[in-house]
């Protein structure tokens, strides 16, 4: 019998009757929510954890086959929701798990009240005249390749782009560290998951009302993503934040607190 709770690093705290779970992106671990969950803990149960292969999950648990694409995570959100027998979920997602937990709703529909989506992107890459998500195909290669031949270099590369938070050094020193601390073929079979994957077909079949978070200025998904989803997702709700970068539940905490606050129609005064 799977023991979820320490295979995920599952954390449960707050006081409310209504569950969110938090879910963390990329090179990232649910410390990252830091910043607002504890906005959130006397309105809302809230569950925090760790996605196989990231954080304090146990590493043992990955497996190249299981997680050589999203379904394998979409399972471990799944895991979680029946471990802890919740309904009604509340889910919030940082990029690559905005689709994670679309695709978790696609398949549990019963169980999901509202996603909110912070970075979203259903492709990354370009795909012709139709679509712009951002990145070429050698874009990706070259990200891949940096990855295997000079990890430390790719977090000190990367971190600043994805931050975009120039006045603000520690949060990308913080993002950076958060990069680092991976296992270097975990993170690359998660970024190349993540970065080669294309989700736009499912967007109809999600029928789970959907808050998209677009940030301004954002080096990974560029404001078109986000109208491209809003556009293409049923009972969904675009806001176009202030901030800028790719973290703004980090970089500015605030306005994220707020505009999910607006959505959920809560007072947390």
């Amino acid at each position: 019998m799977i023991d979820v709770a320490v295979r995920n690093n599952v954390k449960v705290i707050g006081e409310g009757e209504r569950t969110i779970i938090f879910a963390h992106g990329f090179g990232c671990d649910q410390s990252m929510w830091q910043y607002i969950a504890p906005s959130f803990e006397k309105k809302f149960r809230i569950v925090l954890f760790d996605y196989v292969g990231s954080g304090n999950s146990d590493l043992t648990a990955y497996s190249s086959e299981k997680y050589s694409s999203f379904r394998g995570y979409v399972q471990d959100v799944l895991d979680v929701i029946e471990s802890l027998q919740l309904k009604n979920v509340i889910f919030i997602g940082h990029s690559v798990s905005s689709m994670i937990g679309m695709l978790a709703s696609i398949e549990r529909p019963d169980v999901f009240d509202k996603l909110i989506m912070i970075g979203p992107s259903p492709r990354y890459l370009n795909d012709g005249e139709d679509y712009f998500g951002g990145f070429d195909r050698s874009d990706i290669t070259e990200l891949l390749d940096m990855m295997e031949m000079n990890f430390a270099g790719w977090a000190s590369f990367l971190a600043p782009l994805a931050m975009n938070a120039p006045e603000s050094p520690m949060l990308t020193k913080e993002l950076e560290r958060s990069f680092i601390s991976g296992d270097p073929v975990i993170a690359r079979e998660f970024a190349e998951v993540t970065f080669l994957s294309d989700h736009r077909q499912e967007l109809s079949h999600s029928t789970v009302p959907t808050l998209i978070m677009q940030c301004s200025d954002d080096s990974i998904v560029p404001i078109q993503v986000g109208k491209y989803l809003h556009e293409h997702l049923k009972n969904s709700t675009l806001r176009l934040m202030e901030a800028k970068g790719h973290y703004p539940h980090i970089s500015h905490p605030e306005e994220t607190i707020r505009d999910i606050n607006e959505y959920l129609g809560v007072n947390l005064l």
